[in-house]
C-alpha cells in the first residue's frame, strides 16, 4: 500500500503531466516513473477521511482561517467526528491548512500620569469563569487605518468572555470608556453588584466615569501601576483581535468600523471556540449559564 506522501506526489505528477514530461516530474519529486504508471492503473480506493476533510476545510474557512489544530479537533468532535490530534495534524498537512500564530502583543502605555483617585485591585486576578463574583474587565487599544488611528474600548465578562460592549472613536475622549460601559450595561439588562476592573488610565479614573459606575451599583477595581497581567483577560482579547482581524492597516476608518463590528458580533461572541469555556463560543456558554444558573 502506497504511503500517503508518495500518493500525493503521484497525484501532483498526474495533474502536471500535460505541462511537463512525466520522467522529469518524477525525478524532481523523487519517485519512479514505473511506480507512477502503476499508480494510474490501480483502482481508486474510497477516502475514509473524505467527509472529515470537507468539514475540516469548512470549519477552517469559517474561522477566518485562524483556527489551529486544538480548535479544529474540538470543532470536528462537536459535529461529531471521532478524531484525534495526530489524525487532524496529518489532514491539515495534506490539505495545506495552517492556524494563524498569535503575534506577541505589547499593550500601549497607559496614560497614568494624573493625580486622580485610583481604586484598589479588588479583582486580584480572579479570572476563572467559575468565579462566584461577577466581574467585567475593560481596556483600550489602537486600530491602525490609512486615515489615521481609531481607539477601541471594550468591556468583557469574566464569567462568559463575551464582549458585552465596546466603543470606537477617532480620538481618545474621556467618555470613550463610559460609552463602552453603558453599551455593556444596556446589553446585559442593567446588572448591579459587579466588579469593574481596568488599568489606571485617566479615562477610568475620571470623576464622571467613577460616578457612572457608582450610579449603576458597580465596584471599581484597578490593576497595579504598570502591571498588564492584572488585566490579562482584556489583554488576551486584544491579542486575539490583532491576530485574527486587525492584523494589518485598514484602508479607511469606515472599513475598520465595519470589520470590528463584524468580528465581535459575527464571529468572536457567536462562533469562536474559547478554550477557557471548554471550547464553546461565549454566546453559547452564556446561554448555558442562563439555562442552568
Amino acid at each position: 500500500m502506497l504511503c500517503q506522501r508518495v500518493q500525493v506526489r503521484y497525484a501532483f505528477v498526474a495533474k502536471e503531466r500535460a505541462q511537463f514530461p512525466v520522467r522529469l516530474l518524477c525525478r524532481v519529486l523523487g519517485v519512479s516513473a514505473s511506480g507512477f504508471y502503476d499508480y494510474l492503473n490501480r483502482p481508486v480506493r474510497p477516502d475514509p477521511d473524505k467527509q472529515i476533510r470537507i468539514d475540516l476545510r469548512r470549519i477552517h474557512a469559517a474561522s477566518r482561517s485562524t483556527y489551529g489544530r486544538p480548535r479544529l479537533v474540538e470543532a470536528l468532535r462537536q459535529i461529531p467526528h471521532r478524531v484525534g490530534h495526530k489524525r487532524v495534524t496529518r489532514l491539515m498537512q495534506e490539505e495545506g491548512i495552517h492556524g494563524k500564530p498569535k503575534a506577541r502583543f505589547r499593550p500601549q502605555t497607559t496614560d497614568s500620569r494624573h493625580f486622580q483617585p485610583v481604586a484598589s485591585n479588588v479583582l486580584d486576578r480572579q479570572f476563572s469563569v467559575q468565579s462566584a463574583n461577577p466581574a467585567w474587565v475593560s481596556d483600550i487599544t489602537y486600530i491602525s487605518t490609512r486615515e489615521g488611528w481609531l481607539y477601541l474600548a471594550v468591556v468583557l465578562s469574566i464569567q462568559t468572555r463575551q464582549v458585552l460592549g465596546y466603543s470606537l472613536a477617532d480620538r481618545m475622549p474621556d467618555d470613550l470608556v463610559e460609552r463602552a460601559f453603558i453599551n455593556a450595561w444596556n446589553a446585559s439588562l442593567g446588572p448591579s453588584g459587579v466588579v469593574f476592573h481596568s488599568d489606571q488610565g485617566r479615562q477610568y479614573t475620571s470623576s464622571k466615569f467613577r460616578q457612572a459606575l457608582a450610579e449603576k451599583g458597580f465596584t471599581q477595581s484597578m490593576s497595579r501601576k504598570g502591571n498588564c497581567w492584572d488585566n490579562a483577560v482584556a489583554e488576551s482579547f486584544f491579542a486575539t483581535l490583532k491576530k485574527e482581524e486587525a492584523s494589518g492597516v485598514y484602508q479607511s476608518k469606515r472599513l475598520a468600523y465595519g470589520a470590528i463590528a463584524s468580528y465581535i458580533h459575527g464571529f468572536y461572541n457567536s462562533s469562536r471556540l474559547h478554550s477557557a469555556l471548554g471550547y464553546r463560543s461565549p454566546n453559547a456558554y452564556a446561554k448555558g449559564l442562563r439555562r442552568n444558573p
